[in-house]
C-alpha cells in the first residue's frame, strides 16, 4: 500500500521532467535550401500568370509554388523547397520568399 501511493506521488513529477528542455530545432526562415530568394524582388509588380509562374521557380530554384491571394489563409510551416509568391485583387504580385 505504501509502494502505491509512493507511485501515485512520484507520478505528478515524473510528468514535469523534460519540462524545461527545448524540443527539436526548427528550421529558420533564413535556412538555405533548394530555394533561394536572390532576384525575386524583380518579379514584384507583374501581372501573375503561369509563364511568370514557371519563371519565379527557375529563378529561385524552388520545387513547389504556391500562389496566395488576398484573405486567402494559409499554413505557417516553413519548406526550404517551396516558393510562396503573394499577389493582390488585380493579380499583381506583392512578395515572393521562400518557404
Amino acid at each position: 500500500m505504501r509502494m502505491m501511493l509512493m507511485a501515485g506521488l512520484m507520478m505528478p513529477l515524473a510528468a514535469c521532467a523534460g519540462a524545461g528542455e527545448q524540443g527539436p530545432a526548427a528550421p529558420s526562415p533564413t535556412a538555405q535550401g533548394p530555394c533561394s530568394n536572390d532576384g525575386l524582388d524583380r518579379f514584384v509588380g507583374q501581372k501573375a500568370s503561369a509563364e511568370i509562374g514557371a519563371d519565379l521557380l527557375k529563378t529561385s530554384g524552388a520545387t513547389t509554388l504556391r500562389w496566395g491571394g488576398p484573405g486567402m489563409a494559409m499554413t505557417m510551416d516553413f519548406r526550404p523547397d517551396r516558393l510562396t509568391v503573394s499577389y493582390d485583387a488585380q493579380m499583381v504580385i506583392t512578395a515572393a520568399r521562400c518557404g
